[in-house]
């Protein structure tokens, strides 16, 4: 047996390890939960995700109205790199940014990236939730826009260059699920648009399908997947899949992300269309993220 199919062997029989008591007990709270529901009251589904990132793309959720969410991810190098570089430890890069509720349904963010010098800003607007009783609707459904831009300086400062080359744009569609207490999962079709592309052939649209879920396995830690798959036909060449594995742990006012991962960027760029590292042949940074929200304004009681 190969290292990918032992790695994939070994995370499916850990899922399957902490996830079976989870399920049991979700039943028992379905059930529960059927027959005290008021059928004339809508009931709208929370806590699909526990942060508004999964690990390096966005999750389903918003942070509340009036509420900033501080966070900080750090990520390391491959730890494939060896003992000269302490498996990865001595480089290292960093996003800091701030996420705001200016609604219940609409949130904005903007953040600054190490790698490439690179500042993004985003907006995220829920259009559905999940909900059951008066009205019952099996998912939730998200859109997001983002803009990135690379402040490095020009590889050739000689010839005749555009800011607008450095600007980059992301558009995704989210949908998600949660199907119990312990499980929930999201799709997300996305496509980036380049306005510079490094060679001819290169396509300024690029288009992929993200994949992630959650599996609870207690009250305060949860293991998180993330995928995304580029279509083969629009792919820079020497890229590869970004795949991210990782826990959250809630602490009080405080989310801890801690995830393996193939990409270095932090931006939807950089990690979904510029991942240069194969995961399965140990191109892995080890990272970490910290979320500290803030009431910046208290929504008004009627």
């Amino acid at each position: 047996m190969n290292l990918r199919n032992k790695i994939i062997v070994f995370g499916i029989g850990t899922l399957v390890t902490f996830t079976l008591p989870t399920f049991a007990q979700d039943d028992l709270m379905k059930m529960l939960d059927d027959e005290t529901t008021d059928k004339n009251k809508t009931e709208f589904t929370t806590a699909t995700f526990k942060t508004t990132r999964l690990i390096n793309g966005h999750s389903i959720e918003n942070v509340a109205l009036g509420v900033l969410d501080f966070r900080i991810s750090h990520r390391f190098g491959f730890i494939s790199s060896g003992a000269y570089e302490l498996w990865g430890l001595d480089n290292a890069s960093m996003r800091m940014g701030f996420d705001y509720g200016l609604t219940k349904r609409l949130m904005i963010g903007v953040g600054r990236s190490t790698y490439q010098k690179q500042y993004d800003g985003f907006a995220k607007f829920k259009v559905l939730r999940q909900s059951s009783g008066a009205r019952n609707m099996p998912l939730s459904l998200s859109v997001v826009g983002t803009v990135m831009y690379k402040s490095l300086k020009f590889d050739d400062p000689t010839r005749t260059n555009y800011q607008s080359s450095n600007f980059y744009y992301c558009g995704q569609i989210i949908f998600a699920r949660k199907f119990t207490e312990g499980i929930s999962l999201q799709l997300v079709p996305t496509v980036v648009h380049y306005n510079f592309v490094p060679t001819a052939n290169d396509p300024n649209d690029l288009f992929s399908l993200g994949a992630g879920g959650r599996f609870k396995i207690s009250k305060r830690v949860s293991v998180n997947v993330e995928y995304y798959y580029q279509l083969p036909a629009n792919q820079f060449a020497g890229t590869y899949n970004s795949l991210s594995v990782g826990f959250d742990v809630e602490t009080g006012g405080h989310v801890f992300q801690l995830y393996m991962t193939n990409s270095t960027g932090m931006t939807e760029r950089t990690f979904i269309s510029e991942t240069t590292g194969d995961f399965f042949k140990g191109d892995i940074r080890l990272g970490f993220t910290i979320s500290r929200v803030f009431t910046i304004r208290k929504p008004r009681v009627d």
